[in-house]
């Protein structure tokens, strides 16, 4: 999978609400990941709420968000990040390293429950940054 970069927007507790309100608008393939698909690491009360989407469409956009996890404040107006994602993980670590540098890192880079290698970081300009490298099947 090539690299992509993408929006990545997080919502107070109605992420499914929104992001299947984007499918109506836009059209598409729209995925869902609760925080209780992955059982016993789910925190208390997370079950339903959503870990991770991702909707793709016809015209080629993506569209990827989830609801906070617990311990983030919400701050409507600054809760969009950009996200990199894809299997090049030279090409990605690459990205991550420049953009870390100076910054301030919130999620090490490294591997997380979902068996992908994911960091969150924000740049010396106050940009936050998502960056996922897929674990190649």
């Amino acid at each position: 999978m090539p690299s992509r970069l993408n929006p990545y927007i997080s919502f107070a507790g109605d992420a499914r609400q929104a992001m299947e309100f984007y499918k109506s608008v836009m059209g598409g393939n729209l995925r869902l990941n609760t925080y209780g698909d992955f059982g016993s690491e789910s925190p208390p009360g997370y079950d339903d709420k959503v870990m991770h989407s991702m909707l793709e469409t016809a015209s080629g956009f993506t569209l990827m968000g989830a609801d906070n996890p617990p311990g983030m404040e919400h701050e409507p107006g600054n809760n969009i990040a950009v996200s990199l994602s894809g299997d090049d993980a030279d090409e990605l670590r690459g990205y991550w390293d420049k953009l870390s540098d100076g910054g301030t890192v919130s999620v090490p880079l490294e591997e997380q429950m979902w068996g992908d290698v994911f960091g969150m970081c924000t740049d010396r300009f106050g940009i936050t940054w998502m960056v996922n490298i897929s674990e190649q099947a």
